[in-house]
């Protein structure tokens, strides 16, 4: 199983969710372009391609309900 801190985990929740990375960054106190990057690390993480087969993932693997 792939581990995920806890932040990340809100960035995928909050994408699965249909927010935008400004309003990811704006709930989560940050900015768009920190939250691009934090995608890009969870992509590699997941082995994802993009933000809908990153959700995939974390669906199957059970880090989101």
């Amino acid at each position: 199983m792939v581990k995920m801190n806890q932040r990340y985990l809100d960035i995928l929740r909050l994408t699965a969710d249909g927010l935008t990375n400004k309003e990811i960054g704006n709930q989560l106190g940050t900015t768009k372009r920190t939250i691009g990057a934090s995608k890009t690390r969870i992509f590699v993480k997941l082995g994802a391609l993009n933000s809908p087969h990153a959700i995939a993932i974390a669906f199957r693997e059970g880090l989101l309900e």
